[in-house]
């Protein structure tokens, strides 16, 4: 065979623009990298329970757990080793009722692992969850329109009722104040529960704990292996009276104003994944405080059955999705990833 003729390259030597030259090697694309993940940027959440020597095992979230008291010590050891510097704690209670009381008993699941993760790791920043769902035996976020007569007769019966649950809220917040919270994180959508909550912390000498608000929390599909993990799926109905409508963007941008001026110290735009274009509409609109977001279980599990059926590279999706998490305008990630990314990334980022 004859040798191939050569291809003229019409006016190929006079390319100016060649945005390959930053990406040929590895260290290049390291030094014009735009967005930097880090283990300083994630926050692992950790469920508790009552009993002894327990790591129980999640069916819809595998390598997550439900852990007795007895086994934070080795978690937040992990965690240091890891260079992850902070946790949110979700509590499973022994027993539940219409008001959640185990929520804000001052020997309740949570309040015992905040002291216990306060004396055995005094650097690792505790954030808490502060809600009703999974303390009240309807699953609600809030308190019902229950009794006989109800407290608002003109609402249907069993109607979320919003101000009668913001005095709740403030109890809650200000007990894992108490217990050793450094931040506390409203997350039930209630009007108004930034402001409840920092009253309370206020009036009792807490004005140093933060608010994390859960600012943009969408009624979503991606929820329910956590209602699993913390044992908190509605009894009857679903949370779309409270939590957002996923059609809605705009909305958000007021959502996150308003907890703004109620006093919030951070932000929260829940799940992350399906909701990257309305991340980075709360960072434009509110540029100059904290954002975080939650890369929820639902997305977690996703990502781990499709690895564990050999359809993607697990540690290359995971990293993927966390840095468009960044990439959109997070500047803080709760994820279930945290401590398989934060090793990943002490490796060094995927080339």
């Amino acid at each position: 065979m004859s040798a191939p003729e050569a291809i003229e390259l019409t006016g190929v030597g006079q390319l100016r623009h060649r945005p390959r030259r930053l990406r040929r090697t590895s260290a290049l694309r390291r030094l014009v990298r735009e967005h930097q993940l880090l283990p300083s940027n994630l926050v692992y959440p950790l469920f508790v329970r009552h009993g002894q020597d327990e790591r129980r095992p999640i069916a819809s979230m595998p390598g997550v757990f439900q852990l007795t008291i007895d086994q934070l010590d080795r978690e937040a050891d992990e965690l240091g080793q890891l260079g992850i510097p902070a946790v949110i704690l979700f509590g499973i209670p022994a027993e539940k009722d219409p008001i959640g009381l185990e929520n804000f008993d001052d020997n309740g699941i949570v309040q015992q692992a905040l002291r216990r993760l306060r004396q055995s790791a005094p650097d690792l920043t505790l954030i808490s969850d502060v809600c009703l769902c999974e303390y009240t035996d309807h699953g609600h976020c809030g308190l019902l329109n229950l009794g006989d007569p109800p407290p608002r007769p003109h609402l249907p019966p069993g109607e979320v009722l919003n101000d009668e649950t913001l005095e709740l809220l403030g109890r809650v917040a200000l007990s894992h104040a108490s217990a050793g919270a450094d931040v506390v994180a409203p997350s039930g959508m209630m009007d108004g529960m930034v402001a409840a909550v920092r009253a309370a912390l206020d009036s009792s000498a807490f004005e140093h704990v933060a608010i994390l608000s859960y600012a943009v929390k969408y009624a979503s599909a991606f929820y329910g292996p956590f209602r699993h993990a913390a044992e908190s799926a509605p009894q009857h109905g679903d949370r779309r009276s409270h939590q957002m409508d996923p059609a809605n963007a705009r909305e958000a941008l007021r959502e996150a104003r308003l907890d703004v001026e109620q006093g919030a110290d951070a932000l929260i735009v829940k799940p992350a994944l399906p909701y990257l274009d309305v991340l980075q509409r709360v960072r434009q609109a509110v540029p100059d405080l904290p954002l975080a977001a939650y890369n929820v279980s639902g997305e977690y599990a996703m990502l781990k059955a499709a690895a564990a059926s050999g359809w993607l590279d697990e540690r290359r999706a995971v990293l993927e999705a966390l840095t468009s998490i960044k990439r959109a305008g997070a500047d803080f990630i709760l994820t279930y990833h945290a401590k398989q990314a934060a090793a990943w990334l002490t490796e060094g980022q995927p080339r």
